[in-house]
């Protein structure tokens, strides 16, 4: 890697999605500590390639605990579809993240992302709370049973980023979030672009469903599709459904 590029990932952590996977994939992965917050075990760490290094959150899956809707340790490739799903369409909502081995087994090693807390949905600017529009319709589409509204966070870049994706992707509608000032109103036009143009390239569809292939089961693939087809049809975003619709807690 041209010496320039090493620089540059030393000193910001930031890069290319491809050379931040490469590190992610392959670096020797070191824990700095454990997050106390949230049920499952989650811990800071260093991720280095060479002379490359940048912060991650590792969350291995047996340090997920049971849950009775969705299958015992399968959370943490959740994890990765999610920023599949979201670099496919071209959003970048979501940090690089890997499903790889690590100091406790495999699980997600996803590029750590600082932000203030106190920059979160809740607190966002009414044109900030705009465009999480596409927040709204990217959580249908991956079916997020958890969009607390500090899964919603502003990097100190100023970037919109979403973090903790493990409940998403199940077969049946689960969609819970903080999100439904826009329910059932027309797509932004944009967005209902960037998907069509994702369904229409038929190749980007194949290589997505192969990708899902390793993290998801096929009913939550074709489920997953589905929903893609019916939002491009309805050009609405979701409305909330017969269940709960909320998470808990909000924050």
């Amino acid at each position: 890697m041209a010496t320039d590029k090493t620089e540059a990932l030393q000193q910001t952590s930031t890069g290319t999605p491809t050379d931040l996977l490469t590190i992610l994939r392959s670096g020797a992965l070191t824990l700095r500590g454990i997050f106390r917050a949230g049920s499952n075990y989650t811990f800071l760490a260093d991720v280095t390639l060479g002379k490359c290094h940048i912060e991650a959150v590792y969350k291995p899956t047996e340090g997920e605990q049971p849950l009775w809707d969705f299958p015992h340790g399968s959370l943490a490739k959740r994890e990765e579809a999610a920023y599949l799903v979201s670099h496919a369409l071209g959003w970048g909502l979501v940090p690089p993240t890997v499903y790889r081995d690590g100091p406790h087994g495999p699980g997600s090693l996803q590029q750590f992302v600082e932000f203030d807390d106190a920059d979160h949905y809740f607190n966002f600017t009414t044109e900030e709370k705009a465009a999480c529009k596409r927040v709204a319709v990217f959580d249908y589409l991956i079916n997020n049973a958890d969009r607390k509204g500090s899964h919603v966070v502003r990097g100190i870049d100023g970037k919109m980023w979403l973090i903790d994706h493990g409940l998403c992707f199940h077969s049946k509608n689960k969609l819970r979030t903080v999100i439904w000032d826009y329910a059932g109103k027309k797509m932004p036009a944009e967005l209902g672009y960037d998907l069509k143009k994702f369904v229409d390239n038929s190749q980007a569809v194949k290589n997505l469903a192969y990708d899902l292939s390793y993290l998801l089961t096929k009913d939550e693939i074709d489920a997953f599709f589905a929903r893609v087809q019916h939002v491009v049809i309805t050009a609405r975003l979701p409305q909330p459904g017969q269940e709960r619709s909320y998470p808990w807690p909000p924050l």
